[in-house]
């Protein structure tokens, strides 16, 4: 069965009665939806993740850590110059020479110079630091992708509510319309028009609340992604069984995990950065280069520096600290990767059991459906009172709206595995 949303039946007469009324109903040809799966058009999903605000601050970040390995490459020192000026007087002159003062200068080019080791470190930090932040943007995208799902479903059973609502709304109209032109007639008691006055009553209440729900939800879409058209008419397929064990959607999804693989990046740069670390131990030395004059110019200057730190206990410091904070980042992989695998044993269980439920669900709306025609059917004849045709419609449309209700659990459950999977949308191509 492949329900669409209920078109408008205002258009109908009004003295039919109720079990034509509901076959003309079951035959309105249902409108041609824009895709056969009930998802968004795939332009329209990849323009709306390209657009997200977490896509793009995630690129923004990778732009950072473009930047940030330059920055490494380049590494962290920069020549340094030092100018002194001086005048020297001689207090105990030489008999044979003036005593002063002299004009004295000296001028000092200097720069750290990076160990081999530290270069390396830096340039292979840099570069996971860009890997990372590609990643992240991956990651990004999936989880745009993820809340768009959501979204999606979340106004899809408002606008299965909603129109569910209304249909049942102008069925209980048209029933006591008829019910007082009967009572009209003399044939029909006070109490059955009463009864089908507060039905219609009270469905018509629902259809506002479900109206109002479906307004939300349409905001709240529109908002999150302008992109995504809204159709007045969207056409479910049946969910089908998935396809595979648990095992084989453990390996589909956790090798293409975005998740996983973030972690996993985080990990390696958190290890690199202990290599950095360790490296640092050895402080920089300090290679420079000077030219001077001396007692007005009689004396020139010109050598080479080394300078040499001597290393502190901060620099060993640093270096555990950095450990800890790899073993924390791989502790957090491992959890992270029991966290995925209990997610999709979850989403894979509950995909399966949906869509076994919405085949029981379906098969009850149907025979609800069955019942409340021959029971309206019944009362046409006079074989049955109004309060049971008023209570198997009821009932007819809370079975139906559960059924299209269990049909969304299972269609969306089964997405989101195949999502999760890469099997679902292509978004991914910068």
């Amino acid at each position: 069965m492949t329900p669409h949303f209920p078109t408008a039946v205002s258009s109908l007469p009004l003295t039919l009665p109720l079990s034509l009324l509901l076959a003309l109903l079951l035959a309105v040809p249902a409108a041609r939806a824009e895709t056969g799966d009930g998802l968004p058009a795939a332009a329209e999903v990849k323009a709306a993740i390209a657009a997200a605000p977490l896509v793009a601050a995630a690129r923004a970040d990778l732009s950072a850590e473009s930047a940030n390995r330059e920055r490494l490459d380049a590494g962290p020192h920069e020549w340094t110059t030092r100018l002194m000026d001086q005048r020297r007087r001689l207090r105990s002159a030489p008999s044979e020479g003036p005593g002063g003062p002299y004009n004295e200068w000296l001028v000092t080019l200097e720069r750290p110079l990076r160990l081999p080791a530290k270069a390396d470190a830096d340039r292979a930090l840099g570069e996971q630091g860009e890997n990372t932040a590609r990643i992240a943007v991956e990651d990004a995208q999936h989880e745009t992708a993820r809340q768009l799902l959501a979204a999606w479903f979340q106004w899809l059973r408002a606008r299965v509510a909603a129109d569910q609502a209304q249909t049942q709304a102008r069925l209980l109209a048209r029933l006591a319309d008829s019910t007082g032109r009967r009572l009209k007639l003399g044939d029909a008691a006070r109490l059955e028009a009463m009864q089908a006055e507060a039905a219609a009553a009270q469905a018509d209440a629902q259809w506002q609340q479900a109206r109002a729900r479906l307004q939300a939800a349409s905001e709240d879409l529109r908002a999150r992604f302008p992109a995504i058209a809204q159709p007045e008419r969207v056409s479910l397929p049946a969910p089908e069984p998935l396809e595979g064990t648990l095992t084989t959607w453990q390996e589909r999804i956790a090798g293409k995990s975005h998740e996983l693989a973030l972690a996993g990046a985080e990990t390696r740069q958190a290890r690199l950065a202990v290599q950095r670390a360790e490296a640092e131990r050895t402080p920089d030395p300090v290679f420079g280069v000077h030219v001077g004059s001396e007692r007005g110019g009689e004396e020139k200057l010109v050598g080479v520096s080394v300078t040499i730190p001597l290393p502190g206990a901060a620099r060993g410091a640093a270096a555990r600290s950095q450990a800890a904070r790899a073993n924390a980042a791989s502790y957090r992989e491992d959890g992270l990767r029991r966290q995925v695998s209990a997610d999709i044993a979850s989403r894979h269980a509950l995909a399966s059991a949906t869509q076994i439920a919405w085949q029981r669900a379906d098969q009850a709306a149907r025979q609800l459906e069955a019942s409340a025609d021959l029971t309206a059917r019944a009362q046409s004849l006079g074989e049955a009172p109004l309060a049971e045709v008023l209570l198997a419609r009821r009932q007819a449309g809370e079975g139906r709206l559960a059924a299209e209700q269990t049909r969304l659990d299972a269609l969306e459950a089964r997405y989101r595995l195949e999502l999760d999977a890469h099997q679902l949308w292509d978004y991914d191509v910068d």
